[in-house]
């Protein structure tokens, strides 16, 4: 798919995540060198990677529920290089 806009693939994405049950989180982004122009975008589940080890088991008064169970939902968001385009990119 092609988007015009970088916020309107992440729209998209959204709004595809929501129809099948889960929440999205961007995670990371990679920057041309030569303008600044955001070239790559990653978004993933909410429930994409694990939780520390440290943080797990440190003595905390009130101990939060695991949320990251290592879902591997995600699409990447890619600059069209002749256009000002993105579109949806698997490696």
């Amino acid at each position: 798919m092609k988007f015009d806009t970088l916020q309107q693939g992440i729209s998209f994405y959204e709004n595809y995540a929501r129809v099948s049950g889960y929440d999205t989180r961007l995670y990371s982004i990679k920057k041309r060198k030569s303008d600044g122009k955001i070239s790559l975008k990653y978004c993933v589940c909410n429930k994409e990677g694990f939780r520390e080890t440290p943080r797990l088991q440190s003595n905390c008064k009130k101990k939060r529920p695991i949320t990251r169970m290592g879902c591997n939902a995600r699409i990447t968001l890619k600059l069209i290089n002749d256009q000002d385009n993105y579109i949806i990119f698997f490696p």
